[in-house]
């Protein structure tokens, strides 16, 4: 089967963007469809569970809570009672500490915009140092917000993330011989442009994201995973 063929099976089965399976259109360049994506980014980023993340944006989307000011407005209590909500105890306290300091540096520094702190960075690597300055956002969080705003904000060209390089040398993209992210992401890309596929590179890189996820959980099961490419 050809590798065309298969980065086929691998959409179908383990495709879709994180930020579109939520309805958040990032593609847009919207000032506010990228914060909400943000807010996600912020509550994927921490060691729980995807779903977990998953419903937990759903409830702050439920209450309307998808801007700083909305963040500020909705007080400590109140954001801990979202995050509870969705199943988010484990970090609840912090994370409502963390998106209260996020949004009123946001507001102080950039009117509340995060295209304007795009617009301030001088290339990809400050932007994730700008990024960085969010109190309680790490490296995790930065690749998972940056890694979807691939080809929508132009400084946004993250490395590749530890799953997807899981994944990918899993399926046979990369060599495990090379151990520079930067030219794995640049076969990556390779190897994504000879399919001719459309759409974004960031695409594929989610659906090596999930098939990471699910390759991690099968590995701590002790179980193998299902090969994606069989019949």
């Amino acid at each position: 089967m050809s590798r065309k063929r298969n980065i086929e099976r691998l959409l179908e089965q383990w495709g879709g963007t994180f930020s579109s399976g939520l309805g958040i259109d990032i593609e847009s360049g919207r000032s506010d469809e990228i914060f909400k994506w943000f807010l996600a980014s912020i509550l994927f980023g921490t060691r729980i569970r995807q779903n977990v993340a998953e419903k937990t944006y759903r409830q702050f989307e439920n209450n309307r809570v998808l801007t700083p000011d909305d963040i500020l407005a909705t007080g400590w209590d109140g954001l801990v009672e979202i995050l509870d909500s969705g199943g988010y105890v484990r970090y609840n306290f912090k994370t409502a500490t963390k998106l209260l300091e996020i949004a009123g540096l946001l507001n102080t520094r950039y009117s509340g915009d995060l295209n304007n702190l795009h617009e301030e960075a001088k290339d990809a690597a400050d932007l994730e140092t700008k990024l960085d300055e969010f109190k309680g956002v790490g490296p995790v969080t930065v690749n998972i917000f940056l890694r979807e705003l691939r080809g929508i904000w132009e400084k946004a060209d993250p490395l590749p993330g530890d799953r997807v390089i899981e994944a990918a040398m899993d399926l046979g993209f990369i060599s495990s011989a090379r151990k520079d992210r930067k030219e794995r992401k640049r076969d990556l890309e390779t190897v994504w442009e000879r399919t001719g596929l459309s759409g974004n590179f960031s695409v594929f890189e989610a659906s090596l994201v999930r098939y990471g996820i699910e390759l991690r959980r099968q590995k701590r099961r002790g179980k193998e995973i299902l090969n994606p490419f069989g019949p």
